[in-house]
């Protein structure tokens, strides 16, 4: 094995706002819980990096297969004045790349696998939680490990995947042995590396969210990967009707192969109108902010609440963004409505939850719509700023 490889990092200037203040989690000139009030001109470069070594409960593990999330467009896309689009944990250079499955190649002192409970041996299957959160802080004690207050996150401020090795701690790892008996090899791979943003969907809609029950009407602004995913879900979840916003036609099919009834083009049509046909005036149970556009969306969504004669309904906001949402807390009172943010994937069981759905049939290869190699990936990383066309890019290393 080399002891070199090639890595797509992620450069930025430390620059911060006027109004910006050093935090206690925030690093000067390294790290911010507020990427998009600091760093200024990203650029992304292929580059040489050390093939890193696993040491005391780490786990050296080969990529095989990493999504390109939203957030990596958004942190190496620059505004007007130049600041990155991304408004949360940073810290660069880094490598990205978070969605991520692979093979174990080692494991270090004391790195112990949860599906047999004994040290790693190597050749494991695995794909990997993005969030490193420490398990002795105060929310991790209270479990609530997606807001540890000692967090990393993979690819965002620790180096990521996109790259072909990669160290991290043995507990964010989760075996893919239930995938193997029904996918191929390539397909598990690849279905590992869509465990990640599914899993963000799930604890939005089902951990954040409160689910559904069978019968419930429920709606999803976005069809993102998250968006997308929610779709299968929710459905799964037993949602009579799951109805998706989405603008652009290719996500909108992908919607319908995972479980969307009912699909609204917003330019088209109202989406509060269509929501409020669609349902008899009853609305929905569960809105899904997934669009990253609150201050577009939430109009609606409101006034589907308002008008609606569901009672209870929970808006779960996903998606990241600096806007502030215009809410009528009158609207909230009358028809004892709630807004809950969601964050990350981690705890409660959703990781082996959601590859065991997956196991059993909730197939999310359709979001997959395009493959490339590393020496792609910044291209596409540039390109889905603007193309909307693919719903799932994955670099595939082999």
């Amino acid at each position: 094995m080399s002891d070199k490889m090639k890595a797509v990092r992620l450069y930025a200037d430390w620059d911060p706002k006027p109004d910006f203040k050093l935090g206690a989690k925030d690093i000067d000139k390294r790290q911010t819980y507020l990427g998009s009030k600091v760093w200024r001109n990203p650029s992304m470069k292929i580059e040489d990096v050390p093939v890193p070594k696993p040491g005391p409960g780490q786990v050296m593990i080969e990529v095989k297969a990493c999504g390109i999330c939203g957030s990596d467009v958004h942190m190496a896309q620059a505004d007007d004045d130049g600041y990155i689009w991304y408004p949360g944990l940073t810290g660069f250079p880094c490598t990205l790349g978070h969605e991520m499955s692979g093979v174990v190649v080692e494991g270090g002192p004391g790195a112990l696998d949860k599906m047999t409970n004994k040290p790693f041996k190597g050749g494991e299957w695995v794909c990997v939680e993005e969030m490193l959160w420490c398990g002795s802080c105060q929310p991790c004690a209270d479990g609530w490990p997606n807001h540890c207050e000692r967090l990393d996150e993979i690819g965002f401020n620790v180096d990521g995947a996109f790259t072909r090795y990669i160290v991290l701690p043995a507990r964010v790892l989760w075996s893919l042995d239930p995938l193997r008996e029904k996918y191929s090899d390539q397909d598990v791979f690849k279905l590992g590396s869509m465990v990640e943003p599914t899993s963000v969907a799930y604890n939005a809609v089902i951990e954040r969210g409160g689910g559904v029950r069978p019968g419930d009407n429920v709606v999803i602004l976005g069809g993102g990967p998250v968006g997308l995913a929610a779709c299968a879900v929710l459905k799964r979840n037993g949602a009579a009707n799951v109805i998706m916003s989405e603008p652009e036609e290719g996500r909108a099919e992908i919607a319908r192969q995972l479980g969307a009834d009912f699909v609204i083009n917003p330019k088209k049509a109202s989406m509060a109108d269509r929501v409020l046909e669609i349902t008899h005036g009853m609305g929905a149970s569960l809105y899904l902010e997934a669009t990253g556009l609150p201050t577009v969306v939430y109009p609606e969504i409101e006034r589907c609440i308002w008008e609606g004669r569901t009672l209870n309904s929970t808006v779960v906001v996903v998606a990241r963004a600096d806007a502030k949402i215009p809410v009528t807390g009158e609207v909230l009172q009358v028809r004892r409505a709630r807004i809950v943010g969601s964050q990350g994937h981690s705890g409660h069981g959703t990781f082996p939850r959601v590859i065991a759905s997956m196991a059993a049939g909730m197939n999310m290869l359709p979001m997959m719509t395009k493959t490339v190699k590393l020496d792609e990936v910044p291209r596409h990383i540039e390109m889905l700023r603007t193309d909307r066309h693919e719903a799932k890019i994955t670099c595939l290393m082999d």
